[in-house]
């Protein structure tokens, strides 16, 4: 994927619309120890990523009237920044520092550390309005070792990539992207762009763009190791040295990038494609059901984006832990914190006025669950609503039909589930030969990827050095996990 729009895979379109703010945002010291002492000690510490709204203040007035209203508690909400929150929470976890909530980093982890709590019994018994609406996979994907840790987000609980043109070119050259269903697919198209639009790249791809077909990685795409969908999916594979995995496209990408539709310095490449702007023609995206097709990433962009599905609509791992909340095993405030976790995820008026801003000044409710967004709504006066709270209480934009609603609630019943969801490997065994192969990975993906080496010379070169720096022994320490997780389910 398009490096710009990794960031797009957390929330989908949505993201853009509902303003997360992806920029750094500096320390916690201060206030984060100063609010625990608030209220006689009923305020509950919560670390969320990201930048912290420039009406922060006035959001959490209304919001903590409400919360205090309703579970006799307050919230401190720290906010930490993209760039820094993985490391920071990774330092107040191992340190024991005292919190109630966060959102989760390096879940499974951190989860069989006994660094979070065990929410088995308690979502169920504080938070059954949020538990009740949760999906199964939700709760299949985040269960360590028979026990779950954490809430979940109610959002994307699928997601499907597909292939988004940029309609400016679409409508001056009259182009039909309605049979388009793989990158080779998209040839003809791209070859008028490039005699006719010398200013515009063809594909917007840079460093990060990754090449997308039905194969599921066990860990990530540095750990070549995953499983087919629509394949044997009760097989480990390296999709790098199967006929049907990503060789195919890798292919293309490569006689793609020798015709000039991708850019000569792609691999390195951290130049912006804004989705707004009129320096690409194609790209690819991250969709799931709350983004209702393309009318967020053309409300994102001020302008019809169309797109067209690569891959199927999977229920897995990755969406399930999207955005978890889980609270820390050191927390004096255990059931208070699952309450607020529940009220966040259960409640219209409170989330609402997070994920909005202040009623009548950011946005006004209309009739039938439906908002009129106002002049002065704008990026950095809301919250994001992927990594707050239960999508299926946000209010809809007054352009959402009834009809893309049911088609929603069908398209998050019809999804499959991926045959890796709960799978969570085991690394103790192997992690020498874990960090030996994401170097020689480090080496290879963002230039086979992008097209800039040739596959047929890159890909023998690249499965020797990975079986010399232990591809196999994982692949058959992972194999074996993977039977044992299978025979438990039947």
């Amino acid at each position: 994927m398009n490096k710009t729009f990794k960031k797009m895979l957390v929330s989908g379109a949505a993201f853009a619309l509902l303003g997360g703010v992806l920029a750094g945002c500096g320390g916690l010291k201060g206030d984060a120890g100063k609010a625990t002492k608030d209220d006689d000690g009923k305020t509950l510490l919560m670390y969320q990523i990201g930048d912290k709204p420039e009406n922060y203040d006035q959001l959490m007035e209304v919001a903590n009237k409400r919360i205090k209203d309703k579970i006799g508690y307050k919230v401190n909400l720290q906010y930490i920044g993209w760039g820094d929150y993985e490391k920071k929470m990774s330092v107040i976890t191992s340190s024991g520092e005292n919190y109630d909530i966060a959102l989760a980093k390096n879940y499974v982890a951190n989860a069989q550390k006994g660094a979070y709590a065990d929410l088995t019994d308690m979502l169920p018994k504080y938070a059954k309005e949020s538990y009740d609406m949760l999906d199964e996979a939700y709760i299949q994907g985040n269960t360590v070792n028979g026990k779950l840790y954490a809430m979940p987000v109610n959002g994307n609980v699928y997601a499907q990539q597909v292939l988004s043109f940029n309609s400016t070119f679409l409508d001056k050259y009259n182009l039909d992207v309605s049979n388009v269903k793989t990158l080779a697919d998209m040839e003809p198209m791209l070859k008028v762009i490039k005699e006719k639009e010398p200013n515009v790249v063809p594909v917007a791809a840079g460093s990060g763009w990754r090449v997308i077909r039905d194969i599921e990685y066990v860990m990530d795409d540095k750990v070549p190791l995953a499983v087919d969908i629509h394949g044997d999916t009760t097989k480990i594979i390296n999709p790098y040295e199967t006929g049907d995995g990503v060789i195919p496209d890798l292919k293309t990408m490569h006689k793609f990038y020798e015709l000039g539709y991708v850019a000569k310095d792609a691999a390195t490449s951290n130049t912006d494609y804004n989705l707004e702007s009129d320096t690409w023609f194609a790209r690819i995206e991250t969709q799931g059901p709350y983004d209702y097709g393309d009318t967020l990433l053309t409300r994102a962009a001020q302008k019809p984006i169309v797109s067209r599905p690569i891959t199927s609509p999977i229920k897995n791992t990755a969406n399930a832990r999207m955005a978890n909340f889980v609270v820390s095993n050191n927390s004096k405030n255990k059931e208070k914190s699952v309450e607020l976790l529940n009220l966040l995820n259960s409640d219209p008026e409170l989330l609402n006025g997070l994920v909005y801003g202040i009623e009548d000044e950011t946005w006004k409710k209309l009739d039938n669950d439906r908002v009129e967004l106002l002049k002065a709504y704008g990026p950095k006066n809301h919250m994001s609503a992927w990594n707050t709270g239960n999508n299926e209480i946000v209010y809809l934009e007054k352009s959402i039909t009834d009809e893309q609603i049911e088609k929603r609630k069908e398209s998050i019943e019809n999804a499959e589930k991926s045959p890796l969801l709960g799978f969570n490997f085991v690394t103790d065994n192997v992690k020498t030969e874990l960090t030996n192969i994401n170097n020689v990975m480090s080496q290879y993906l963002d230039g086979l990827h992008t097209g800039t080496l040739d596959p047929d010379k890159a890909l023998p070169e690249m499965n020797q050095k990975l079986n010399g720096a232990g591809l196999e022994k994982v692949r058959a320490e992972m194999q074996k996990q993977f039977d044992e997780f299978n025979k438990s389910k039947k």
